[in-house]
């Protein structure tokens, strides 16, 4: 037979538990979201997601000559 919860809690913790696993919740989930944050700011840095008038292709090809360009210059 089941015990009646005796703490008034539906989760079964006590409040010291509660309040420790509160804390690892709130802990992960700052984490992940500064993850996601960062993630999503270099997506963007890559390939906005809005892109400009000349589309994706321009401001790819202008990148990777501006690069080559950059290490040409280096390497003469």
């Amino acid at each position: 037979m089941v015990e009646p919860n005796k703490g008034g809690s539906l989760s079964g913790l006590t409040e010291s538990e509660a309040r420790e696993f509160h804390s690892i919740f709130m802990t992960s989930f700052v984490g992940f979201t500064a993850v996601a944050i960062v993630a999503h700011i270099l997506a963007w840095m890559w390939r906005p997601w809005l892109p400009g008038p000349t589309g994706y292709k321009a401001a790819a090809l202008d990148g990777v000559t501006h690069y080559a360009n950059l290490v040409l210059s280096y390497l003469t």
